[in-house]
């Protein structure tokens, strides 16, 4: 091989080495600008009315949570779980659902609620340390009268006893 051959080659091999690292960059981001699916579920009740609800328990699904959806059916939402209590704060960027959070206990005792309107970055935070969030399509607790103090049911609020 000439000299001037062997350093185009090792350019070619940098450059699509650096093409294949840009790209393999961007994946993530990419896959960030679509709703999550596929998470763990868990059934939880509220008094009568039972609730489908998918689970966020990762730092990244949390960060995710329901960003990008268009929809969720009435019955079904996303329970925030965190590794121990503290005061949780949560904003609705690139989420477009109007939501409604539900600041949770560690015994399923709904410790304050937060209407919180799409695409926003305002914080809504719990009034004490808790470690679940549960996310609702917005007017869900207010028509089934469910308010702070009311108790949810379901495996992971028995987890913590």
């Amino acid at each position: 091989m000439k000299p001037l051959s062997i350093i185009t080659h090792y350019v070619r091999l940098v450059s699509g080495a650096a093409l294949l690292s840009l790209l393999a960059s961007t994946l993530p981001a990419q896959a960030q600008d679509a709703p999550q699916l596929n998470l763990p579920r868990a059934k939880l009740s509220a008094g009568m009315h039972l609730i489908d609800a998918q689970l966020a328990m990762t730092g990244e699904q949390r960060q995710i949570g329901l960003m990008f959806r268009k929809d969720m059916p009435q019955h079904e939402g996303m329970l925030f779980v965190f590794e121990q209590p503290t005061v949780q704060c949560f904003w609705m960027k690139n989420t477009i659902l109007p939501l409604t959070a539900a600041f949770v206990a560690d015994d399923g005792t709904i410790v304050n609620l937060a209407d919180m309107k799409p695409q926003t970055t305002d914080s809504h935070c719990s009034d004490k340390p808790v470690r679940f969030v549960l996310e609702m399509n917005q007017g869900w607790f207010a028509k089934k009268n469910i308010k702070a103090g009311f108790k949810l049911g379901g495996k992971p609020f028995e987890a913590t006893k």
